[in-house]
């Protein structure tokens, strides 16, 4: 069969976070954490993302195969890892580069977020505030960046935010993730 390859781009606070959820999810080819969403030309550095003033949002671009994963099932997988209702905030982690955010790729896409958002409202006592935009701009944040769970595991924040997040998701959508 052959593939049918996708790009979705989220925000849900922290990249490490996104990232290390998706790179466990079945048909997820790649996980990319950049910036997207900024107000400012050029491309903007981890120091000026975290000033908040560049407009930038800490994302993951997920690229992966529509054949084996669909794109409502990254968003389901997205929305139930990270909480869609704190405005401009995940855990400690404030300030508008932590927004919950979808920048969607093309009109398909933003129909199934809108659908998404509106199926998902009514498990949240508060109401989401999950933005969603067109994609424009994706920046590859710093090598450092990359990868940061799997190359830091027993950092500390690796183990008090991360962690958490990817029980949650092995508990809630274990048959969406690769084979260990």
């Amino acid at each position: 069969m052959s593939k049918n390859i996708q790009v979705a781009t989220v925000g849900g606070g922290c990249f490490w976070c996104t990232e290390a959820v998706f790179q466990e999810v079945k048909g997820v080819e790649n996980v990319v954490s950049g910036y997207s969403g900024g107000k400012v030309p050029g491309r903007p550095t981890y120091r000026e993302i975290c000033s908040g003033l560049t407009g930038h949002a800490e994302v993951v671009q997920i690229t992966f195969d529509a054949n084996v994963i669909s794109y409502q099932d990254i968003l389901i997988i997205f929305m139930t890892t990270h909480d869609p209702t704190t405005l401009n905030r995940q855990g400690a982690d404030r300030g508008t580069q932590y927004r919950s955010v979808i920048f969607y790729h093309n009109e398909d896409q933003k129909n199934i977020a809108e659908r998404v958002l509106k199926e998902l409202s009514a498990y949240y006592d508060n109401p989401i505030v999950t933005e969603l935009s067109p994609a424009k701009n994706f920046y590859e944040a710093e090598q450092e960046h990359q990868d940061f769970y799997k190359n830091n595991p027993n950092y500390g924040y690796c183990t008090f935010v991360i962690d958490p997040k990817l029980s949650k998701l092995r508990q809630l959508h274990s048959d969406k993730l690769k084979d260990a």
